[in-house]
């Protein structure tokens, strides 16, 4: 009895002890049960990426030759249904070409193809996107951003507003601080919107407004305004016109001014010309960047256009904003918006700010890569010097005369001239008028000056296309200008 005794005396001291081994080992099990699930989920979240992941380095590894690229979206069809077949998914990426490049690979150079020097699409920056491609690649998930809205409050990222806030701080090339920001696809949609906004409506103005551009004039501004034309506003030709006319405006007159500064197609920096007590300014800044022009001071106008097509070269991105001063303006110029595309693709957005985090982020160190306002520029400005070193021998063409040392506030240092076309000129008055024609007779091919509101003795060429439709261009020329070398020589003879 008496060791029955003991033993229960024992087993009551033991049971607290007991109790608590007990209570700290379920513990464990199921802090080391959470945790195995946590890593589970982690490994789930990871697994889903994986064939993503896969796709996109299969394709950024085909060459095409170096004269073409790869994409995505060059899947056949084929392929989708035989997802285990990793041979069949390889051969089914097809290469697109870069211009007069032909074959499976992009290997062959096509001699008859003309030198293609027409649109401003920004290839130009396309190999320092390659060299990044770490840095500024997403992956999108299929339930990404599914509602119109972010946070159930507005169309526009505000981490997106604030990175482009940030970006034009460290840039200095426009003010932003106490200003509205608004989203378009592209800065396209936005030249109507704030045509829209700064008009007056039919009820308070009894004529339309004047939409008027300085030339030589970026062709679009006319096109869109013709285009979308409604009863408030109508195109005319030519701000420097509308100068001499200013003092028989009326006040009931209201005057829209496009000015691209720097101006698409000569490059120059651009202000308003029009003085009257109507008169509005839209100010077209897309190609106010350090690779195109040297950053003198923070533009502080009242609407400012930019885009991301000409600032990392995506024009396919559709992105543009602008930054609005007046809140009735940007009031106006947001219900345009909504009214006409309910806000701008969140997967544009994404991508937009993951490529401004890489040139917002800047080298870290200085053995690393240089930044894309480096390459860039170096890139933009030994286009213009080799352009320039072929057309000054030349008695039958000019460019457009840019200031040859500037001071760049961004690089901290004077800068010589990187726009991003030539304006190039015939000279010979009688033999050809038409300068298109003459380029196009050269096998190149241009834009007309009629384009721009200017003469035909003008065309415009792009110096921000790929390196190989450059490096034909320049090739030409030299056959061009080598042609009335030897004309000239035997003339002398």
């Amino acid at each position: 009895m008496e060791n029955n005794s003991s033993i229960i005396k024992v087993t009551k001291k033991l049971v607290p002890t007991i109790l608590l081994i007990c209570s700290l080992s379920v513990n464990v099990i199921v802090f080391l049960k959470s945790g195995r699930i946590n890593f589970d989920e982690e490994k789930e979240v990871v697994s889903w990426s994986k064939r993503a992941a896969i796709e996109g380095e299969r394709v950024a590894a085909m060459s095409c030759s170096g004269h073409g690229r790869a994409y995505l979206d060059s899947y056949s069809l084929l392929s989708l249904d035989e997802e285990d077949d990793d041979d069949n998914e390889e051969m089914s990426v097809v290469c697109e070409c870069n211009t007069c490049y032909t074959g499976s690979q992009c290997h062959t150079f096509i001699p008859s193809c003309p030198a293609n020097a027409q649109s401003g699409d920004p290839l130009f920056l396309e190999p320092f996107w390659i060299k990044n491609a770490a840095r500024s690649a997403i992956l999108v998930s299929g339930w990404h951003r599914m509602s119109y809205y972010f946070n159930q409050t507005g169309y526009m990222s505000k981490q997106l507003e604030n990175r482009i806030r940030n970006l034009h701080d460290i840039v200095g090339n426009a003010v932003t601080k106490e200003k509205y920001i608004i989203f378009g696809t592209g800065s396209t949609q936005l030249i109507n919107a704030a045509i829209h906004a700064l008009s007056p409506s039919p009820n308070n103005s009894s004529s339309p407004s004047l939409v008027v551009p300085i030339i030589p004039y970026y062709l679009l501004y006319k096109q869109q305004t013709e285009f979308f034309q409604e009863v408030e506003y109508k195109f005319e030709e030519d701000a420097s016109l509308w100068m001499k006319k200013m003092n028989n405006c009326s006040n009931d007159d209201n005057i829209i001014e496009i000015v691209t500064s720097p101006n698409n197609p000569d490059g120059k920096l651009n202000r308003a010309r029009l003085q009257h007590p109507n008169a509005k300014a839209i100010y077209d800044r897309v190609y106010y960047w350090p690779q195109f022009t040297p950053i003198s001071a923070p533009a502080d106008d009242d609407i400012m256009l930019f885009s991301l097509s000409k600032l990392t070269g995506h024009a396919g991105t559709r992105f543009g904003w602008a930054v609005v001063k007046d809140e009735t303006v940007f009031t106006k110029m947001n219900e345009y918006m909504n009214m006409n595309t309910v806000g701008v693709s969140h997967e544009s957005q994404l991508r937009t700010l993951q490529l401004m985090k890489v040139i917002t982020q800047g080298k870290k160190e200085e053995d690393e890569e240089e930044t894309m306002f480096d390459f860039g520029y170096k890139t933009m400005k030994n286009r213009w010097e080799k352009l320039n070193e072929i057309i000054s021998i030349s008695k039958r063409f000019s460019l457009q005369e840019l200031e040859s040392d500037q001071y760049c506030n961004f690089f901290h240092k004077i800068r010589g001239p990187s726009p991003a076309y030539a304006w190039l000129k015939c000279l010979r008055k009688e033999e050809e008028k038409d300068c298109y024609e003459t380029m196009r007779a050269a096998n190149i091919l241009g834009c007309r000056g009629s384009n721009y509101g200017a003469q035909e003795k003008y065309v415009r060429l792009s110096l921000i296309r790929s390196q190989d439709d450059f490096d034909h261009l320049l090739h030409q020329l030299n056959i061009l200008i080598s042609q009335e070398q030897n004309y000239t020589a035997k003339s002398i003879s």
